[in-house]
């Protein structure tokens, strides 16, 4: 429970200016699946860390991803 509440507040406080709403949709979307949102972030931590810049490795396991990602958003 306090995990949940704190992983909120990180995704708010990434997502600063963007309507409320979209906000809430993205929270929905996390809480479905979690553990694929985790396994997606660590997975992009460590080609941070072998040396891709951060939007790079983003865009490389969001396609990675993609049909999973798209499983979820429906």
């Amino acid at each position: 429970m306090i995990k949940e509440f704190l992983l909120k507040q990180v995704i708010k406080r990434q997502l600063k200016g963007v309507p409320e709403a979209e906000v809430d949709r993205i929270l929905a979307i996390v809480e479905k699946n979690p553990d694929l949102f985790k396994k997606i972030g660590d997975e992009i931590k460590a080609k941070v860390k072998s040396g891709r810049s951060e939007q790079a490795a983003s865009m490389e396991v969001m396609r990675a991803h993609q049909g999973e990602l798209q499983k979820v958003l429906k």
